[in-house]
């Protein structure tokens, strides 16, 4: 349904979902506890060798998150200005470090794995009158809109660049949005071919 999912089996396909997730969380609650930069860089280097292990499609991964490579640059300028230069490394290092691990998860297990691990964390939402099903594929499709959505956004950058030699600018911003309306379309075309919506399971 939407792209993201590495095609090839590794290690960490053999993870169980919920295992990955729990780590996860368990990871990124750890991180908050850590103030040295070297430690941090330290995690961030073996989250990187576990990208490079896992293939080319992974490693091409890394180009996809290198989007963000501005969006980093002015938090870590304005936490330099605010906080000093080792706190703005570990905040960087952090953050770089969550959504690789995020992604990390995300693309080494298939969406209906995911489901099934989110659900059971959401059931007793179900005294407010929520449905954890509905919730869990909502949560799910989030995970996955961000890689999309991330190449959807470098498609056009690189396409924008080979037409005019400069860097994106606000004019992409129309056409981004209109390719995020087709693909949530074309989702909810999906979803509903799917039955889902009418009392039925994916």
């Amino acid at each position: 349904m939407i792209s993201g999912h590495l095609a090839h089996r590794t290690w960490l396909h053999a993870v169980p979902a919920r295992l990955k997730l729990i780590g996860l969380a368990a990871l990124t609650c750890i991180s908050f506890w850590i103030d040295d930069p070297r430690l941090l860089g330290l995690g961030f280097a073996i989250v990187l060798v576990n990208y490079l292990c896992l293939g080319r499609e992974a490693r091409g991964r890394l180009k996809l998150l290198s989007s963000l490579v501005p969006i980093f640059a002015v938090i870590g300028l304005f936490q330099f200005w605010s906080v000093g230069g080792e706190a703005a490394a570990a905040i960087l290092l952090r953050l770089c470090l969550m959504i690789l691990l995020a992604d990390l998860v995300s693309m080494t297990t298939p969406m209906l794995d995911m489901m099934d691990a989110i659900e059971p964390l959401l059931r007793p939402l179900s005294i407010f009158g929520l449905d954890a099903m509905r919730l869990s594929v909502a949560v799910a499709l989030v995970i996955r809109f961000v890689p999309a959505l991330m190449e959807e956004w470098m498609r056009r950058n690189e396409a924008w660049r080979a037409r005019t030699g400069r860097r994106a600018s606000v004019r992409l911003l129309p056409a981004f949005l209109g390719g995020v309306v087709t693909l949530a379309d074309r989702v909810a075309e999906a979803l509903d071919a799917r039955g889902f919506g009418r009392g039925r399971k994916l």
